[in-house]
This record gives structure tokens, sequence and C-alpha cells, in this order.
């Protein structure tokens, strides 16, 4: 989700995250692998957070990793504070997949950063994951996250086979994963917040050649890197299956987009 000061530049320069620790199998490591210790917190809203969510589901880890949504709207983090992000529902029953946050208590996700950092000036984001030993977020960068569990709760998982960035295809996972981001996953948002005519005409250029360079290569193999789902294929989804209804609502995708969203992803959420 963006700030307004994001709204302000018109090529959208996405801040870095800021903790970047990592869950390792390593029994002796700072943030070990163990099931029943981290939480992950989303906003289904959110399509960085939603990929890990969706790797999650695909592994088989619901039962190590519990996991919880905020509200898909913004509101106040605070009273008597403008600050508008990713706030709790009061009650679980209140909006449709939000519940309240009953590892901390929190009442935003504002609060869980001051908990893990009184110091920490920068912005509130999901994904956020939390160690609920340590009382701390482990992490806060999806791309980073996708991979912690794609290999190290194996041990845990129930889907441990699954291998969504194996050594055979990393290369290109890794080229793909880069063209897609600029392109299509920022790519939207270069889009939706360009503050003049000029950098929106170049961005939404930039938005479809992306597109059709993913048309042209599902038009030949079923998936972005070949015949096997990898992590590309969750990064390009989590953004093409919001396209139509909330992304750019008058466009329409072409039918062998429709194909592969459809029918070639298996069922994640």
């Amino acid at each position: 989700m963006a700030t307004p000061m994001e709204n302000e530049n018109p090529n959208f320069a996405r801040t870095a995250t800021s903790f970047r620790n990592f869950v390792s199998k390593d029994p002796d490591s700072q943030f070990p692998a163990e099931s029943g210790r981290y939480h992950l917190y989303i906003s289904y809203a959110c399509p960085w957070a939603s990929r890990c969510l969706a790797i999650l589901k695909l592994k088989g880890l619901d039962k190590a990793i519990s996991f919880s949504s905020v509200q898909p709207l913004w509101r106040n983090t605070k009273e008597n504070d403008e600050h508008m992000g990713w706030v709790f529902p009061d009650s679980d029953t209140e909006v449709l997949g939000a519940e309240r946050d009953h590892i901390n208590g929190a009442k935003s996700v504002r609060e869980l950063y001051d908990i893990a950092s009184s110091n920490y000036t920068g912005k509130y984001t999901v994904p956020v994951l939390w160690d609920k030993k340590l009382k701390t977020i482990v992490n806060n960068e999806s791309s980073e996250i996708l991979r912690m569990f794609n290999t190290e709760f194996n041990h845990v998982a129930e889907n441990p086979s699954l291998d969504l960035y194996p050594p055979n295809l990393r290369a290109i996972i890794d080229e793909t994963n880069e063209w897609i981001h600029d392109g299509i996953n920022n790519g939207v948002y270069k889009c939706g917040f360009a503050t003049n005519q000029e950098t929106y005409d170049v961005e939404v250029k930039r938005l479809y050649e992306a597109l059709d360079r993913c048309e042209d290569i599902l038009r030949k193999q079923r998936f972005l890197c070949g015949n096997t789902l990898t992590e590309s294929d969750i990064r390009l989804f989590v953004t093409v299956i919001r396209f139509d209804e909330v992304i750019l609502p008058r466009i329409v995708l072409f039918s062998d987009f429709h194909i592969y969203v459809l029918f070639n992803l298996p069922y994640i959420f």
C-alpha cells in the first residue's frame, strides 16, 4: 500500500523494508524454524502479503505457522493522530476475513512495529513475520519470507517436496522475477500513482509490454519458467487476479491469462 509521499513521486520509488532477519532450519540460529513459534500478519487486500500466504498454504505450513489478516481498508492507527494504516477489527466477526490480534493485542500494524522497535521511523507495512517467543518482527520483506517458507520449514511442512525455487531454474526465476516486479507487480502502482500524463503514459506502456511478454510465454508453456510451478507464478498471480476487479477495472485480460489463472495454478486460499 502506498503512502501520500509515494503519491507525490511520479516515479513511485518503493521504500526498502527494514526488518531483514532470516528464519533458518539451523537449530542454533537466532530464529530457528520451530513449529508454532511464528505468526504471519497479512492483509488480503495487499498482493505483497498475499503471496506469502500463498506459499504458506501451498507448502502446507498452516499448522506450523499461524496467520491473521487486518482490515482491508486503512484507518487511523492512533487516536488524535492523522496517520492512516492497517488496523485490526474490534471483533473477529466485524469484517469478513479479518480478526483481532490474538498474539499481541495490538490495535494496528503500527503498534507491532512499536513493540519490535521503539525507535522505528519507517513505514508500517505488511507482511510481517512475527516471532512469538522473542516478541519481535523477524522480517517484513515479502520476497525473503517466500524463500524462508519454501526451504526452512520443510521438516514441519505437509508438502515438503514442493520446491518453488529449484536450483536448476533459479537463473530464469531470478530474471523473470525482476521484470515481473518492475513491469507488473510494482508497475500497476507506478501507473496508479503517476502524477502527470507523461509519466502515466510511459508506465502504462511498460505494464502492457510486460503483460504481453507473459502472454507470449504462456502461449507456449504452462507456467512462466517452464512446466513447473515456481515463485514467479505466485508473484504474477497475486497481481493479475486483482487486475480486472481492483487495479484497472475497465481492462480485459487476454484469454491465455484467464486460462493461466483459472486452471494452471493450484487452489491456494
